[in-house]
């Protein structure tokens, strides 16, 4: 049996209530009569892709902090090469894009020793100031400012604000004693998370007013408001349990994800329009790539660690 010692026992709560849940929305899905084969081949898929993802981050939490830190950077890692892959690069940027990649360890090494000055500031400030100074050593001014400006903020969305959740683990257990980093980050991943679902579900059921119809037509007023108020309902249970936070003060954060998730997915949204894609990638079947997954964690994960080092802490 795996040691869960290191776990406190609202964590381990937690992990058995998502993994019953993922059990009954797979027989849910099994059971459902199939008179629309391909949406339920789409939802069969969405289910194994949250297994695998769900699982991923299970193991990790049950080894320990090192493995979930390594987990994110591995993520960080797809998710920058997968916006390397969309975005159009020149030829002398290939030494560049080395330098880029190496900013994924040396960033989450500052999360693993909890060293918060550099976290807060490599990206955004050292590598902003080496990234042109690479640059003109190579000499290319076409395209120059394009190729600085889309890298820069590839590091900062992929790397940079998906770091922020991994920090969350290096939170001492006296600002959190219900359960520690590890409940403060299964809080911020449960809400970004259903804040998703919670926002297609009444989109598709109340929605009439588009939100952003150029962006993303799918969106609409009714589905915001109504993963709003959902979020911030389950962010006072979930408060409660792995949080130390007030109930009130659990619906406010809520509803903070749920704005800030809504924006890190149109946000990615407009940068697939804008390269004409539907998807990041194809790596999570009915998901897409790990951007798609990961969109509104690029706006939660740096608005909550940071709301909660600034009241909490």
């Amino acid at each position: 049996m795996p040691d869960l010692s290191h776990l406190t026992e609202p964590v381990r709560w937690t992990l058995l209530g998502i993994l019953a849940l993922l059990v009954t929305a797979s027989l849910v899905a099994r059971l459902m009569p199939p008179r629309q084969p391909e949406q339920r081949a789409e939802l069969l898929a969405r289910i194994g892709s949250w297994w695998i993802i769900v699982g991923l981050l299970a193991v990790a939490l049950v080894i320990g902090q090192t493995a979930m830190i390594v987990l994110f950077g591995l993520i960080s890692y797809l998710a920058l090469k997968e916006y390397l892959s969309m975005i159009p690069t020149r030829r002398a940027d290939r030494t560049l894009l080395l330098w880029a990649y190496l900013a994924i360890p040396l960033q989450y090494v500052w999360v693993a020793i909890g060293w918060y000055g550099m976290f807060v500031i490599f990206i955004p400030v050292y590598m902003f100031l080496a990234l042109p100074a690479i640059m003109v050593l190579h000499g290319e001014t076409g395209g120059f400012l394009k190729a600085a400006g889309t890298l820069h903020w590839g590091l900062m969305t992929s790397v940079f604000a998906i770091s922020h959740a991994a920090f969350l683990l290096t939170m001492p257990m006296e600002v959190n004693p219900a359960a520690g980093g590890a409940g403060l980050l299964l809080f911020l991943l449960i809400l970004t998370g259903f804040n998703d679902v919670a926002q297609y579900v009444t989109g598709k059921t109340f929605g009439r007013h588009k939100v952003s119809p150029k962006v993303s037509p799918n969106k609409t007023i009714e589905g915001l408001a109504g993963g709003i108020l959902i979020t911030a309902a389950l962010a006072i249970p979930l408060g409660w349990l792995l949080t130390p936070f007030h109930h009130w003060h659990a619906a406010l954060i809520g509803a903070a994800l749920a704005i800030g998730g809504f924006f890190g997915d149109v946000t990615i949204s407009a940068i697939k329009r804008d390269l004409g894609l539907k998807d990041s990638g194809s790596i999570l079947p009915g998901h897409g790539g790990i951007l798609d997954r990961i969109d509104s964690l690029t706006f939660t994960a740096p608005l909550f660690l940071h709301i909660f080092r600034y009241f909490y802490t």
